[in-house]
């Protein structure tokens, strides 16, 4: 579900931005954007319907009814000249956008 480079930069961004203690990495979905549906990263804490996962060390939140959206998922992160940031590649996407952070499934 995570890259290396998305581990990595996550690592990076928990150690430099004061994540309280007990938050972890929510992955998730909601309805909107050009596609139909955009990709939801942050962090925070554990909720009632979440599932938790450890993927290198980071704990990881999702909402088990967006397991439907987000199985096989794998999260990315590049650092380049043209792309910057972390990427989503989705094998339920039957639609994406230019922009890469929606999708219709």
């Amino acid at each position: 579900m995570l890259s290396e480079r998305a581990s990595r930069e996550i690592r990076k961004i928990m150690a430099t931005k004061d994540i309280p203690e007990g938050y972890g990495l929510r992955v998730g979905v909601r309805g909107g954007g050009c596609s139909g549906m955009s990709y939801i990263l942050g962090f925070d804490k554990q909720r009632e319907h979440d599932a938790a996962y450890e993927i290198d060390g980071i704990v990881l939140y999702m909402d088990k009814r967006h397991g439907l959206y987000l199985m096989g998922t794998t999260i990315d992160y590049h650092d380049g000249l043209n792309a910057r940031g972390f990427t989503f590649d989705n094998p339920n996407a039957t639609q994406t956008c230019g922009c890469g952070s929606s999708f219709a499934a």
